[in-house]
């Protein structure tokens, strides 16, 4: 079978998924803007194209975020084009289309099955916008219009969609009801092999000094730290955290931009912003045993989770973060937020506890008592680790479930584009 995979950062989520198709002995295909010279990848051929045109200057607001994506449709489009003149014909077009990419790719080949990785449909109402008060929308009276038009690109593809896999049943429900039964819930996966706990493990950390277990170590792990993962409350807990734990070393990692949410005010990040908020509450001695680690390899990202005391993991109604089910592989003893998509894979008192995600009093409350607990944490960490291993194991599980939702997919009749 010849299976066509898109993703403006391949592999993305078919890391595990593409070599597994390969080593079925399927021809597969990568489309990416990621690189600039054709290449082999694990078996896999990648393929590049390249982003033409740019963002009109003066464009309506409301049509920014879709011109974004027309623009890497049509650019996209381009290159399967030029794959087609050499005579590739795909049975299989696996996608993730959140950023057009696909958006004709069944103007191209009509008769292919495309498969739509569904990470979230966006929705304007409570809980899911003006969720923290703190930071409300900058247009309310437009809200609806301006969601509405950002699902434009969800709403053409569900057009072609003939079937779509989401990580999580949270993410999955964001989409209409009228999408539901075409998308599978399979998590991308976990190596619980690999992710695991390690009494030996050591954490370097950049001015020399060493962290293992017998450290008192609190971690939190953003991709790019910031109000949509629960950094500013975190860090509005850190005064009173470092004053209750006196051997106390705080580990944070992520980067300084913005992945999700508004951006900062021009010329700083939110991680200086919420450093600034609260360092004159902290003294010298105390901010000596906090740590931003920024972005590291995942050899260290591994070695800070299984030197983690307590690792604290903050959402807002959002996307699931693969870093909670891999500190739960690790057997970390997790104080979470106590939201939608947590809830899902986190049981309070049995495989983690909760703290209300604007109250940075209970968190530090919540979190000492945890870190007075040794028993508690040992138990909660065996938990954590054996509910990832029973539902989100990568090569016993997820994996499987993802090479058989291909397989079904290119079993299903094909959705042909409409005028």
């Amino acid at each position: 079978m010849k299976i066509l995979l898109i993703h403006q950062n391949f592999p993305g989520q078919y890391k595990h998924l593409a070599p597994a198709l390969v080593a079925l002995g399927h021809q597969v295909v990568a489309l990416t803007c990621k690189v600039k010279e054709p290449q082999r990848w694990k078996g896999v051929q990648i393929v590049p194209y390249a982003i033409r045109g740019s963002s009109t200057q003066g464009i309506h607001p409301l049509l920014s975020d879709f011109e974004t994506k027309l623009l890497r449709g049509t650019s996209c489009y381009q290159g399967a084009m030029a794959l087609k003149q050499q005579g590739f014909e795909p049975d299989v077009i696996c996608a993730h289309h959140g950023w057009g990419e696909s958006l004709f790719l069944k103007d191209v080949w009509p008769n292919a099955r495309l498969g739509l990785y569904c990470e979230l449909y966006h929705l304007s109402q409570q809980p899911f916008l003006n969720f923290d008060p703190e930071f409300p929308s900058r247009t309310p009276d437009t809200d609806g219009l301006r969601i509405r038009l950002k699902n434009l690109n969800n709403r053409l593809h569900e057009e072609v969609m003939d079937a779509g896999i989401s990580p999580t049943r949270f993410q999955a429900s964001t989409f209409p009801a009228e999408w539901q039964d075409r998308i599978t819930v399979a998590h991308d996966g976990i190596d619980t092999d690999l992710v695991r706990p390690d009494s030996q493990a050591r954490l370097a950390l950049d001015d020399g000094r060493m962290l293992t277990r017998d450290n008192e170590v609190i971690t939190f792990i953003n991709r790019n730290l910031e109000p949509y993962r629960g950094y500013h409350i975190f860090m509005r807990a850190l005064p009173g955290i470092l004053k209750r734990r006196p051997n106390a070393h705080v580990v944070l990692l992520g980067g300084d931009d913005t992945s999700y949410g508004a951006r900062p005010p021009k010329g700083q990040t939110w991680k200086q912003i919420f450093i600034d908020e609260v360092r004159g509450r902290i003294p010298t001695p105390h901010w000596d045993r906090v740590h931003f680690l920024g972005r590291v390899p995942y050899e260290r990202f591994l070695a800070m989770l299984q030197v983690s005391t307590a690792h604290v993991y903050l959402t807002y109604p959002f996307v699931l973060s693969w870093s909670l089910l891999e500190a739960m592989s690790a057997g970390c003893a997790i104080l979470a937020s106590d939201t939608d998509p947590v809830r899902e894979v986190m049981s309070e008192g049995e495989t983690g506890w909760m703290a209300d995600f604007f109250d940075s009093e209970a968190l530090t409350e919540r979190l000492s008592a945890l870190l007075d607990d040794p028993e508690a944490r040992a138990g909660l960490g065996r938990a954590a680790r054996a509910f990832a291993q029973q539902h989100y194991d990568l090569q016993r599980l997820c994996l499987p479930k993802h090479v058989e939702w291909v397989m079904q997919l290119a079993d299903m009749p094909s959705r042909p584009p409409r005028d």
